[in-house]
Protein backbone atom coordinates (compact mmCIF):
# COMPACT_ATOMS: atom_id res chain seq x y z
CA UNK A 1 0.00 0.00 0.00
CA UNK A 2 2.89 2.34 0.80
CA UNK A 3 4.38 1.79 -2.68
CA UNK A 4 0.99 2.50 -4.25
CA UNK A 5 0.67 5.82 -2.38
CA UNK A 6 4.21 6.82 -3.35
CA UNK A 7 3.53 5.97 -6.99
CA UNK A 8 0.22 7.88 -6.92
CA UNK A 9 1.92 10.92 -5.34
CA UNK A 10 4.57 10.92 -8.09
CA UNK A 11 1.86 10.66 -10.73
CA UNK A 12 -0.40 13.35 -9.25
CA UNK A 13 2.37 15.88 -8.69
CA UNK A 14 4.06 15.54 -12.07
CA UNK A 15 4.07 18.62 -14.26
CA UNK A 16 1.84 16.89 -16.82
CA UNK A 17 -0.90 16.39 -14.26
CA UNK A 18 -0.83 20.05 -13.24
CA UNK A 19 -0.88 21.06 -16.93
CA UNK A 20 -3.90 18.82 -17.44
CA UNK A 21 -5.72 20.40 -14.49
CA UNK A 22 -5.03 23.91 -15.78
CA UNK A 23 -6.18 22.84 -19.25
CA UNK A 24 -9.41 21.42 -17.84
CA UNK A 25 -10.16 24.65 -15.96
CA UNK A 26 -9.45 26.81 -18.99
CA UNK A 27 -11.45 24.40 -21.16
CA UNK A 28 -14.47 24.67 -18.86
CA UNK A 29 -14.29 28.47 -18.93
CA UNK A 30 -13.87 28.40 -22.71
CA UNK A 31 -16.89 26.10 -23.05
CA UNK A 32 -19.01 28.49 -20.98
CA UNK A 33 -17.85 31.35 -23.20
CA UNK A 34 -18.73 29.50 -26.40
CA UNK A 35 -22.12 28.44 -24.98
CA UNK A 36 -22.92 32.10 -24.26
CA UNK A 37 -21.70 33.10 -27.71
CA UNK A 38 -24.01 30.57 -29.30
CA UNK A 39 -27.07 31.17 -27.10
CA UNK A 40 -26.84 34.97 -26.96
CA UNK A 41 -25.40 35.90 -30.36
CA UNK A 42 -25.42 33.08 -32.92
CA UNK A 43 -28.82 31.50 -32.25
CA UNK A 44 -30.71 34.84 -32.35
CA UNK A 45 -29.02 35.62 -35.68
CA UNK A 46 -29.92 32.18 -37.03
CA UNK A 47 -33.50 32.68 -35.83
CA UNK A 48 -33.61 36.06 -37.56
CA UNK A 49 -32.28 34.57 -40.82
CA UNK A 50 -34.61 31.54 -40.70
CA UNK A 51 -37.73 33.55 -39.95
CA UNK A 52 -37.55 33.84 -36.16
CA UNK A 53 -37.41 30.09 -35.47
CA UNK A 54 -37.02 29.58 -31.73
CA UNK A 55 -34.81 26.52 -31.31
CA UNK A 56 -35.41 26.44 -27.55
CA UNK A 57 -39.10 25.75 -28.08
CA UNK A 58 -38.63 23.01 -30.67
CA UNK A 59 -39.79 19.78 -29.04
CA UNK A 60 -42.13 16.85 -29.47
CA UNK A 61 -44.51 16.32 -26.53
CA UNK A 62 -44.48 12.71 -25.31
CA UNK A 63 -47.13 13.05 -22.60
CA UNK A 64 -49.91 14.74 -24.61
CA UNK A 65 -48.96 18.32 -23.74
CA UNK A 66 -50.68 21.03 -25.77
CA UNK A 67 -48.47 23.98 -24.85
CA UNK A 68 -45.95 25.35 -27.32
CA UNK A 69 -43.56 26.58 -24.60
CA UNK A 70 -40.77 24.15 -23.69
CA UNK A 71 -40.54 25.02 -20.00
CA UNK A 72 -44.30 24.50 -19.52
CA UNK A 73 -44.28 21.26 -21.49
CA UNK A 74 -41.45 19.86 -19.32
CA UNK A 75 -43.50 20.59 -16.20
CA UNK A 76 -46.45 18.66 -17.69
CA UNK A 77 -44.43 15.58 -18.67
CA UNK A 78 -41.76 14.11 -20.91
CA UNK A 79 -40.69 15.88 -24.10
CA UNK A 80 -38.26 15.11 -26.91
CA UNK A 81 -36.31 18.39 -27.10
CA UNK A 82 -34.68 18.29 -30.53
CA UNK A 83 -34.23 22.09 -30.53
CA UNK A 84 -31.71 21.82 -27.67
CA UNK A 85 -29.90 19.15 -29.67
CA UNK A 86 -29.66 21.50 -32.68
CA UNK A 87 -28.22 24.14 -30.33
CA UNK A 88 -25.71 21.61 -28.96
CA UNK A 89 -24.63 20.67 -32.50
CA UNK A 90 -24.10 24.34 -33.35
CA UNK A 91 -22.13 24.74 -30.08
CA UNK A 92 -19.95 21.79 -31.05
CA UNK A 93 -19.31 23.08 -34.57
CA UNK A 94 -18.38 26.53 -33.32
CA UNK A 95 -16.14 25.03 -30.62
CA UNK A 96 -14.43 22.81 -33.19
CA UNK A 97 -13.94 25.77 -35.54
CA UNK A 98 -12.47 27.96 -32.78
CA UNK A 99 -10.12 25.17 -31.62
CA UNK A 100 -9.06 24.52 -35.25
CA UNK A 101 -8.27 28.21 -35.80
CA UNK A 102 -6.46 28.43 -32.45
CA UNK A 103 -4.28 25.37 -33.15
CA UNK A 104 -3.55 26.56 -36.68
CA UNK A 105 -2.40 29.96 -35.37
CA UNK A 106 -0.32 28.37 -32.61
CA UNK A 107 1.41 26.16 -35.20
CA UNK A 108 2.27 29.27 -37.23
CA UNK A 109 3.80 30.92 -34.15
CA UNK A 110 5.82 27.85 -33.26
CA UNK A 111 9.43 28.26 -34.30
CA UNK A 112 10.47 25.63 -36.78
CA UNK A 113 13.97 24.45 -36.05
CA UNK A 114 16.17 24.23 -39.12
CA UNK A 115 17.07 20.70 -40.05
CA UNK A 116 20.49 19.81 -38.70
CA UNK A 117 23.25 19.39 -41.24
CA UNK A 118 24.09 15.74 -41.82
CA UNK A 119 27.10 14.41 -39.91
CA UNK A 120 27.43 11.20 -41.90
CA UNK A 121 27.39 10.13 -45.50
CA UNK A 122 27.23 6.76 -47.20
CA UNK A 123 30.40 5.28 -48.71
CA UNK A 124 29.73 5.00 -52.42
CA UNK A 125 31.57 1.67 -52.55
CA UNK A 126 30.66 -0.37 -49.47
CA UNK A 127 27.46 1.55 -48.53
CA UNK A 128 28.39 1.95 -44.84
CA UNK A 129 27.83 5.23 -42.99
CA UNK A 130 31.02 7.25 -42.46
CA UNK A 131 31.80 10.78 -41.15
CA UNK A 132 30.88 13.52 -43.63
CA UNK A 133 34.44 14.91 -43.72
CA UNK A 134 36.06 11.53 -44.48
CA UNK A 135 38.10 11.29 -47.65
CA UNK A 136 38.75 7.55 -47.27
CA UNK A 137 36.32 4.93 -46.06
CA UNK A 138 37.55 3.39 -42.79
CA UNK A 139 35.76 0.15 -43.67
CA UNK A 140 36.81 -0.55 -47.24
CA UNK A 141 39.66 2.03 -47.51
CA UNK A 142 38.34 3.35 -50.81
CA UNK A 143 39.27 6.87 -51.86
CA UNK A 144 36.14 9.05 -51.78
CA UNK A 145 35.16 12.11 -53.80
CA UNK A 146 37.16 15.09 -52.58
CA UNK A 147 40.23 12.98 -51.80
CA UNK A 148 43.43 14.95 -52.36
CA UNK A 149 46.66 13.03 -53.03
CA UNK A 150 49.56 14.01 -50.75
CA UNK A 151 52.52 15.36 -52.60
Amino acid sequence: MKGFLKEFKEFALKGNMIDLAVGMIIGAAFTALVNKLVSDLIMPLISLITGKIDFENMFIPLAGQTTKVYSEAVEQGAVLAYGSFITAVINFLIMALVVFIFVKQMNKLKKTEPEAAPTEKECEYCKTMIPIAATRCPHCTSKLAGYAESV
